[in-house]
């Protein structure tokens, strides 16, 4: 005969024994996951954004949907991925400007950098001078020395204050001792109608927002920012070539997520994104646009991005930039 006691006992401890067993760790992905760009639909992060979200999506079997967030140059973006939960359902397509220029320009932010934790470094791209092909500028010198000529007379625009375009027009404006009025608009997109329209004279773009338009005829560029030519544009010189030699920036892209996201996850991520940048076909694409993908470790994108940090610190320190 059964116990009662011993029965009671028994089922008064059940809960205790189940409570004591670790629990089944949940399958990730278990839903879309949110990509998060700092910029709108149709420039050059939004497009590498797409690129790297349709091969995520496939590899990890949930659609991966990005999701454009545009305004402050980023602000908006780094702000909403820092404050989501660290699931790993929500990640930041960063950029350098997120990454390493907002936070030293603005002295209010509603997020802080180590907030954010770095996956995996993925594509780089030139910036470009353009003008209208149309345009009295056949080369940057004759720019510059139209600028001279007529200080603070000309425009040039930006996809945003804080933006890797803004800081690129500021060093050409230290180095080459001009003054340019900067005009911001809310992306790359923007700023190329506003500059075909007539309304602005000049632009700092990303090369994958303006190439098409370089290689119709409608933009001409005279110089890209990077320290070598790019192979999707070899006849533009380069902003060191055209006179002023120690000029260099480059535009960069890269993949993060919030503070306490699993490591297991971190490291799917970047495992995934890295096989992404070896895939002959994105490469291809990437580069048929300007852009250069460069797959990498979360250490590797980690010193990178403290070496950048330091990098534009010094540059918005020496320019005297702020925005608030």
């Amino acid at each position: 005969m059964t116990n009662p006691i011993t029965s009671r006992r028994a089922v008064l401890a059940a809960p205790a024994v189940l409570a004591a067993r670790p629990a089944r760790a949940q399958p990730w992905p278990a839903r879309p996951i949110r990509l998060i760009v700092p910029f709108p639909a149709g420039g050059t992060t939004d497009l590498l954004a797409r690129l790297l979200s349709d091969g995520l999506g496939a590899r990890l079997g949930q659609p991966v949907v990005a999701e454009n967030r545009g305004g402050a140059a980023g602000v908006i973006a780094a702000e909403m991925a820092a404050r989501a939960e660290p699931d790993g359902h929500t990640l930041l397509f960063c950029s350098i400007g997120t990454v390493a220029i907002l936070p030293h320009l603005h002295s209010r932010i509603g997020w802080r950098p180590e907030d954010l934790v770095p996956i995996a470094y993925f594509a780089d791209v030139p910036n470009v001078i353009v003008v209208r092909a149309d345009g009295p500028y056949r080369s940057l010198s004759d720019l510059l020395d139209a600028a001279r000529a007529r200080p603070g007379e000309l425009s040039y625009a930006s996809s945003g204050n804080g933006s890797s375009l803004h800081l690129s027009g500021e060093m050409l404006k230290a180095a080459a001792h001009v003054d340019i009025l900067h005009i911001p608009f809310r992306g790359g997109a923007d700023s190329v109608n506003q500059l075909l329209g007539g309304r602005i004279d000049l632009a700092v773009n990303n090369l994958p927002s303006a190439i098409a338009m370089i290689r119709d005829g409608k933009l001409r560029a005279l110089a890209v920012t990077t320290a070598e030519r790019t192979p999707a544009l070899p006849e533009v010189p380069t902003v060191a070539e055209s006179g002023l030699p120690d000029y260099e920036a480059t535009a960069w892209f890269g993949l993060q997520a919030p503070r306490g996201t699993p490591q297991p996850i971190l490291e799917r991520l970047n495992a995934d994104t890295r096989a992404i940048g070896t895939d002959p076909t994105v490469r291809a694409r990437a580069e048929m646009v300007g852009a250069r993908v460069r797959p990498g470790s979360i250490a590797d994108f980690a010193a990178f991005c403290a070496a950048e940090n330091a990098k534009w610190a010094e540059v918005i320190r020496r320019a005297g930039a702020k925005v608030d």
